[in-house]
């Protein structure tokens, strides 16, 4: 991503920012994400529209000329859709592909017919991990809720014993595991190595997983006791289809980015040598784009022609995929806009000299920022763009795996206590049918459940890597 360096910026109009005092800039700070909560909180404005004039406030907050703001903010737009905006695009066709081909069915229905009983709800957060890892949040949920009303109603359990596991399995491949625009963002910003992030990220998510989905559900039912709705279950994907794609091949298809990715990260620590010729080749097969390209074309074949698509259907599925994601394009393009902005004020080098008498960790400083902005906006991509840019600054002199342990703090700080001015907490509750007491108790506690465990464990992790 684009950095303006200090000594680029001394020669520039824009060195009024970098000279000001940190008192200045700290109310420069405070004001820009005060104008980014308010417009997204109060006036209900889209997080593109906020960030947009939340940049250009805290850059004239700050003192720099205005057509300096709007030059800082584009490149950061620029070299943020630039890095991201591909691999956004490229899983959400995945995705698509996974849930019209009735791939996703098939992992479903597999997955429940092996499981029963008390292991059900170990079986759903299976499901919403597998799942999860090419869908965004939102789609994952309107994927999973009819698979869990009909778990819930078939076997007669409490809906928030299945329910809270699948949610917990998607929520923590959200905030923590790429190829997701967070991660994603974060990952950017900070420099860190993608497949060391991915492997940390895995390495994280299954207990913390654990603890929040199945643990948690059992108290979570205590607390809201609910049946499954009385309201109609969409029609799945598969009805529609003669035939679709077999378990084993689903599943591999799915997998496919996420073992290419591990697969170069392996190969850089195990050969370390950027001449080898083995080791250049995973570099160019495990690179995001390659990865991520690479399922979408398999599954080109795999999910869609074995689902008996013509190349018209396959056309029109790949471009379906691609409108939903316009407006998260948006989001974190100028969530890297505001990045930039900071960076260019100075703020990055203002954190750095503060904190450096400080005791607090990097890594608890970065989740304690991500934190705030997530309970501030409402949004967990909002709080992860915004922190990783107030904090990328502390990667420099990180070894590749403490950098990557900076992109999962604030990942795991970004998803603590979702509340009103979330919108995945009305998906939640509209969906579930609970009242708004009913999904603090649920949703909102297993949201704070995963941050603060993922960020336990992130410290932990710190500690012998």
């Amino acid at each position: 991503m684009t950095r303006l360096s200090v000594e680029m910026l001394a020669a520039d109009p824009v060195e009024s920012i970098t000279s000001a005092g940190h008192a200045q800039l700290g109310i420069a700070v405070l004001a820009g994400i005060a104008v980014i909560v308010l417009l997204i909180t109060k006036f209900k404005l889209h997080a593109f529209l906020a960030l947009t004039i939340g940049s250009l406030a805290l850059g004239a907050f700050a003192g720099a000329p205005l057509d300096k703001a709007i030059a800082s903010f584009s490149a950061g737009l620029g070299s943020t859709v630039a890095g991201v905006g591909v691999l956004i695009a490229l899983g959400a066709i995945l995705g698509k592909l996974l849930a019209d081909s009735g791939g996703a069915d098939q992992i479903v229905d597999t997955i429940l017919e092996k499981a029963g009983g008390r292991s059900m709800p170990w079986a759903m957060v299976l499901i919403a991990s597998v799942i999860g890892l090419p869908l965004f949040f939102e789609v994952g949920i309107v994927l999973l809720i009819p698979v869990v009303l009909m778990v819930a109603k078939r076997g007669n359990y409490s809906l928030m014993r299945i329910g809270i596991p699948a949610l917990a399995g998607l929520s923590v491949m959200h905030g923590l595991i790429p190829p997701h625009p967070g991660p994603l963002v974060a990952i950017d910003a900070v420099k860190a190595n993608l497949g060391v992030t991915l492997a940390l990220g895995i390495l994280v998510a299954i207990p913390t997983v654990i603890i929040a989905g199945p643990l948690f559900s059992k108290y979570a039912a205590r607390w809201v006791d609910v049946p499954a709705p009385e309201k109609m279950i969409p029609q799945r994907a598969s009805e529609d289809l003669d035939k679709r794609p077999g378990f084993g091949v689903t599943i591999a298809t799915v997998l496919l980015p996420v073992v290419l990715m591990l697969a170069k990260a392996l190969v850089d620590i195990v050969v370390d040598d950027p001449e080898n010729m083995v080791q250049r080749v995973f570099d160019v097969i495990g690179s995001p784009l390659i990865a991520l390209l690479a399922a979408v074309l398999v599954a080109l074949f795999t999910l869609g022609r074995a689902a008996g698509f013509t190349k018209d259907r396959i056309s029109s599925t790949v471009e379906k995929s691609l409108a939903p994601i316009a407006g998260i394009l948006l989001i974190v393009g100028a969530g890297g806009g505001f990045k930039q902005t900071l960076i260019d004020s100075g703020v990055g080098a203002m954190i750095l000299d503060i904190s450096k008498d400080w005791s607090i960790p990097a890594l608890l400083l970065a989740w304690l920022i991500a934190v705030a902005i997530r309970l501030a906006t409402g949004s967990a991509t909002v709080a992860t763009i915004s922190a990783a840019g107030l904090v990328a600054p502390l990667a420099a002199d990180m070894s590749t795996a403490h950098a990557s342990l900076l992109v999962l703090a604030i990942g795991a700080g970004s998803l603590f206590f979702s509340h009103v001015n979330d919108a995945g907490f009305w998906l939640v509750k509209e969906y579930f049918g609970l009242s708004v007491g009913q999904t603090i108790k649920t949703w909102s506690v297993m949201e704070t459940i995963i941050s603060v465990v993922a960020g336990a464990l992130v410290l932990l992790l710190s500690l012998v890597i």
